[in-house]
């Protein structure tokens, strides 16, 4: 299915989640801030959250500094 990852289309299988995508793009989940469709979703929800087609997700890392 067809998803948008950072403004760039993507393909992800049926049935993915939020963590799924996450460990599949080798993002650090406690480094890692999710937006989908315009909204957080809190952290726990991210095994459940199911993509679907057309979802549009931003991934932003937090970083340390100065």
């Amino acid at each position: 299915m067809k998803i948008f990852v950072n403004g760039e289309p993507a393909e992800s299988e049926d049935g993915c989640t939020v963590h799924d995508l996450i460990q599949l793009l080798a993002l650090s989940p406690e480094t890692t801030l999710v937006e989908l469709n315009g909204v957080a979703p809190r952290r726990r929800d991210w095994t459940t959250q199911k993509l679907r087609e057309n979802d549009r997700l931003e991934f932003l890392r937090v970083a340390a500094g100065g």
